[in-house]
């Protein structure tokens, strides 16, 4: 077990911090498709550095969403997210830039102020008529990727843009599992690339990835068992907190 812990890199209670924050947030990734990323970088950061924390989160996010998607594939709404995807790719890099000139606490309060009302909308009913055009889906997937450039939230505007939307839940939570699939293997590579992913984050992404898998396994099968209107509303409680959290943070 020492010697297990000293190639970890880790003490007996973070492992077991480590560990019951992975098999948290799994379970949440296989229930709503989404909200995981959140609640591991804020309770892995509690015991790990933010600079570990981060890449282990990313290539937690990548293998539950590869595990999700086998089952998901014949849902997915592939042109809508195709389009997310290109907006965020082609914009992350604008939020980068943004990231030195606009101060950051401002602009969180008000995207967690927006993603609260909008979720409060979303509960009540509000939904669009029809499914977003070309120019509307790639204006929300540019809208992520000035956000995840700029604060590391690619998220909110892509989540709130499949609950309001007339494809419903099994289509939406196929979709954002598939478009988060695809934004954070960009987020590995470019953590890898800077040399920020070594032997000792693989060996405990490796270690626990069975506790991810579980996790996720469990999940998916919470979904199969709920209702539709059901998962509406759980997931959308999930987003009002992880907007209040966002709120929090941009005051403290």
């Amino acid at each position: 077990m020492d010697l297990i812990l000293a190639a970890l890199g880790l003490t007996p209670w973070q492992l077991w911090a480590c560990l019951a924050s992975v098999l948290l947030g799994a379970f949440i990734k296989g229930y709503t498709g989404f909200g995981a990323s959140m609640l591991w970088v804020t309770s892995l950061s509690l015991v790990l550095p933010p600079l570990e924390a981060v890449p282990m989160v990313l290539m937690f996010e990548v293998a539950t969403s590869l595990h999700l998607l086998v089952h998901v594939w014949k849902d997915v709404e592939w042109r809508s997210m195709a389009l997310l995807l290109v907006g965020t790719w082609l914009a992350t890099p604008l939020g980068i830039y943004a990231l030195v000139s606009i101060p950051a606490n401002p602009v969180r309060m008000a995207l967690a102020i927006a993603v609260f009302v909008a979720a409060v909308l979303i509960w009540r009913d509000f939904k669009l008529r029809s499914v977003p055009g070309k120019p509307a889906t790639l204006g929300v997937g540019l809208a992520a990727g000035l956000l995840n450039g700029s604060m590391a939230i690619v998220g909110p505007p892509v989540i709130l843009f499949y609950f309001s939307s007339p494809l419903g839940a099994t289509v939406g939570r196929a979709s954002m599992v598939a478009y988060f699939l695809g934004t954070d293997t960009v987020g590995t590579a470019m953590f890898a690339s800077q040399g920020l992913i070594g032997g000792q984050l693989l060996w405990r992404c490796a270690l626990f990835l069975p506790v991810l898998l579980f996790g996720v396994a469990l999940g998916n099968r919470r979904f199969l068992a709920t209702s539709p209107e059901t998962f509406r509303k759980v997931a959308l409680v999930l987003l009002m907190a992880l907007a209040a959290a966002l709120f929090a943070r941009s005051v403290v």
